[in-house]
């Protein structure tokens, strides 16, 4: 795999932040097309965004501390506000209230607390109507527009050093328009090392099976997921973006349904099992602050992922190796199993489906706890554990293995999907 992988690999973990106009009203970050805004009314809003609280580096700060280690800001939103010099362009924060280029802050803070610099763009812009029209209605503005979305790509790969990560979002509903092809020359001609979100730059491949990324023809591109866990047909890095509450990315300001420290996660656990990153979006107010709550579960996972930094950077994802949904999640790295144990067993921890000899078995941040191994055939005995599991969320196990982790003939088998040979259970059956 291309060295312009090796950072994306091994990080694991990232925060997302979708910020701007829509933040001041608090009602999510699709508030003037969802609330029906007028959009000469919504472009006032340029007016009242002086983001008097926004630090980039304590965002940052916030974000190391939490183990994430690069982090993916919105540049522009489809409403068209541009946090940063958008060439030619007056809806942005240079030329209205902020007076500055809150992408350059952003990407100093980045840099200072040793993170990774991702910058999310919309090619969808509404403050174009055209994007309403249908891409015949208007060629001439049309074109303007699709001209405006190539400058501010080549802006933002110009402007700030260099840049690790292209997020892009609304390909649709003009798909081709666009030209990716050479939005994506641009990046590369300027940004040569930078990956990009081929999925949402080129669009689905099963749609455009001709674009780049479909073809996989270029080095660079990794996929997202937008709020599930499924791998992208192409088979390159990935990540799942999703929220911190259960619905928007923007901040929403009354906003009831956080997510837990605990769900995170186990949301973390799900998307690093399955083999991909995880990218957690958080929605900062329109004064630059974050909500107490956000701030309340970066703590959580902060104590986490220090805890349990083995079994999380530079992991590979285990859920396929057999059976864990009665574990929890699965990660695995060189010699060693990491067990995700959600669901807590007592002082002795029962699994199946290894195949290799076992040397060891630790608590990952409990080096008092002294685990003994026992082995029954295809069965595995952790004894000597506490009643109650070390840390009420996830408390990580880790297996070391003689050779890389192995499933046993019928570990990998499931009880739903796949054209599996049900004979593979018939001895297990009768025992």
């Amino acid at each position: 795999m291309s060295d312009c992988y090796a950072w994306f690999n091994e990080a694991k973990f990232g925060m997302f932040l979708h910020w701007g106009l829509y933040s001041l009203l608090g009602l999510g970050e699709q508030i003037m097309f969802r609330g029906h805004l007028k959009p000469s009314d919504y472009r006032k809003l340029a007016a009242r965004f002086t983001a008097p609280n926004y630090d980039a580096h304590e965002w940052a700060r916030m974000a190391r501390a939490a183990g994430m280690n690069y982090m993916v800001l919105t540049s522009k939103h489809h409403d068209g506000y541009c946090l940063f010099d958008s060439p030619g362009w007056d809806f942005c924060a240079p030329r209205t209230a902020p007076g500055r280029d809150l992408i350059a802050e952003y990407v100093e803070g980045c840099r200072a607390a040793g993170l990774r610099v991702g910058i999310y763009y919309s090619l969808q812009d509404w403050a174009f109507p055209v994007m309403f029209d249908g891409p015949d209605a208007d060629p001439d503005k049309l074109e303007r527009l699709v001209q405006k979305v190539h400058s501010d790509v080549r802006a933002l790969c110009s402007n700030y050093g260099k840049i690790d990560l292209m997020w892009f979002d609304g390909h649709w509903p003009l798909h081709e328009a666009w030209r990716t092809v050479e939005i994506d020359d641009i990046i590369r001609e300027l940004q040569p090392e930078c990956m990009i979100t081929g999925d949402r730059l080129h669009g689905a491949p099963s749609r455009f099976p001709d674009s780049p990324f479909a073809r996989n023809e270029r080095p660079g591109y990794i996929a997202s997921s937008e709020r599930r866990i499924v791998a992208s047909e192409v088979k390159v890095p990935w990540e799942v973006c999703d929220v911190n509450q259960h619905r928007w990315w923007g901040y929403v300001k009354h906003d009831r349904h956080y997510r837990t420290g605990t769900e995170l996660i186990y949301l973390l656990g799900e998307a690093l099992g399955a083999g991909a990153n995880l990218l957690l979006n958080f929605g900062p107010m329109g004064d630059g602050a974050f909500p107490q709550r956000a701030r309340e579960q970066l703590e959580d996972l902060g104590r986490f992922t220090e805890r349990n930094a083995e079994a999380i950077y530079g992991s590979s994802g285990a859920n396929g190796l057999f059976e864990h949904l009665a574990i929890g999640d699965m990660t695995r790295k060189g010699e060693t199993l990491y067990l995700w144990a959600r669901y807590w067993q007592g002082e002795s921890y029962h699994f199946a489906g290894l195949k290799n000899n076992i040397k060891r078995a630790r608590v990952l941040g409990r080096d008092d706890i002294d685990v003994t191994v026992e082995r029954d055939g295809d069965h595995i005995y952790l004894r000597g554990l506490p009643e109650l599991p070390p840390d009420p969320a996830v408390t990580i196990l880790a297996i070391d293995c003689e050779g890389e982790p192995e499933a046993t003939d019928w570990g990998p088998y499931r009880l739903h999907g796949g054209a599996y040979d049900m004979r593979v259970w018939s001895e297990w059956i009768r025992s």
